[in-house]
């Protein structure tokens, strides 16, 4: 059993960057591959990053490639996602996951509460 809560999202304007933390309980953290997944207003939760178990090895969607980078420490069970360049799209409630990597939420058995992100133009 893993319990995710994630933390970081606020308003920021267009250019801007934050960093978003997801915060893992359970002695079995290390063994799951990590992602992050978004919900725009109006959207369906899509895929947004993935990192496998040992780190070394990642993922994103084609929209985020080049701004955000998702990245772990195991030793504290802590997942963290990058965003740099924000765009208005990129606005969204943002849920971290824990499961099998893939770009599915099928894939992903675990998932926090989610934190908003808001980027004005």
């Amino acid at each position: 059993q893993v319990q995710l809560v994630e933390s970081g999202g606020g308003l920021v304007q267009a250019g801007g960057s934050l960093r978003l933390s997801c915060a893992a309980s359970g002695r079995t953290f290390s063994s799951y591959a990590m992602g992050w997944f978004r919900r725009a207003p109006g959207k369906e939760r899509e895929f947004v990053a993935a990192i496998s178990w040992t780190g070394g090895s990642t993922d994103y969607t084609h929209s985020v490639k080049g701004r955000f980078t998702i990245s772990r420490d195991n030793a504290k069970n802590m997942v963290y996602l990058q965003m740099n360049s924000l765009k208005p799209e990129d606005t969204a409630v943002y849920y971290c996951a824990a499961g099998f990597m893939g770009t599915t939420e099928m894939e992903y058995d675990y998932w926090g509460q989610g934190t908003q992100v808001t980027v004005s133009s």
